[in-house]
């Protein structure tokens, strides 16, 4: 398996196709509306917001898998976490070591500037995802639940 590293501008478009690939995993195939122009404003404009890390498949320009997180912040703990947006392994390269790499980089990165938390979400059905993730120690958060304001909600709002 190839390092874990920072994403960089070159890698957007495989990213974006990821992002794809997952959205079909997820049964949401036509949900994705990210653009390239998009990721790299978001990933590398002035002020990013958001970061990925990546992982390079075998072939030259490919990724293997990609973890796309941002900061939190807890005013109980009042310091930062990560919530981890997406962790994908493309299929032929699960089993491998690669989420198993992509998350336990992201934790240290935690324990290494002193952020209290890495949290994510998991989709009810994915009984492979959440095995993984039980595997490495995570825990389910009971007693909440996550809300949303898109659409035209959230411009009425």
């Amino acid at each position: 398996m190839k390092p874990i590293r920072p994403a960089v501008p070159a890698d957007v478009p495989e990213i974006l196709r990821l992002v794809v690939e997952l959205a079909e995993y997820e049964r949401e195939p036509d949900a994705v509306a990210a653009t390239e122009e998009g990721f790299l404003a978001a990933l590398f404009g002035d002020e990013p917001a958001v970061h990925a890390f990546v992982i390079d498949g075998e072939e030259a320009g490919t990724l293997a898998g990609m973890a796309v997180w941002f900061l939190t912040f807890s005013t109980w703990e009042g310091v930062h976490g990560i919530h981890l947006e997406d962790l994908y392994v493309r299929p032929a390269h699960r089993g491998g070591g690669y989420g198993t790499a992509l998350l336990t980089s992201l934790a240290a990165l935690c324990v290494e500037r002193g952020y209290a938390r890495l949290e994510w979400d998991v989709l009810d059905w994915n009984a492979p995802a959440i095995g993984f993730y039980e595997s490495l120690a995570a825990r389910p958060l009971d007693g909440w639940t996550t809300y949303r304001l898109d659409g035209a909600a959230l411009r009425r709002a």
